[in-house]
């Protein structure tokens, strides 16, 4: 199980890439990645070319939902940064889940 500084990290590596690419461009949205093994929620802001704002909470219900959101555990996402682990399979296979409007799924396709 990979720690809450493993994940933070790893979840800016990777939505930051995202972030930067120019399909990207306007993005502004709110996010969040459910780590049900941990029992905690990151939670920040896709905008301007960057992550901003994340932090980790403990992961109660009835929470305001995000624009995005990701669902996955601790260790996978941190695979996901360090290339073990791609995000096509592991979301065909439902290690990760990713929920979001129709717009924005068709957005992170591109980006994806």
């Amino acid at each position: 199980m990979a720690t809450i500084e493993q994940c933070m990290s790893a979840l800016q590596g990777v939505l930051g890439d995202l972030a930067s690419k120019p399909a990207a461009s306007g993005l502004d949205r709110s996010l969040s990645c459910r780590l049900p093994d941990l029992g905690k929620v990151l939670r920040g802001r896709l905008a301007g070319g960057t992550v901003r704002d994340l932090q980790a909470e403990d992961d109660a219900p009835g929470a305001p939902k995000a624009d995005i959101r990701l669902t996955m555990s601790s260790d996978d996402l941190v695979a996901l940064t360090s290339g073990q682990l791609s995000f096509a399979p592991a979301w065909a296979s439902g290690r990760v889940k990713l929920e979001a409007g129709l717009r924005d799924m068709l957005r992170l396709r591109a980006l994806l």
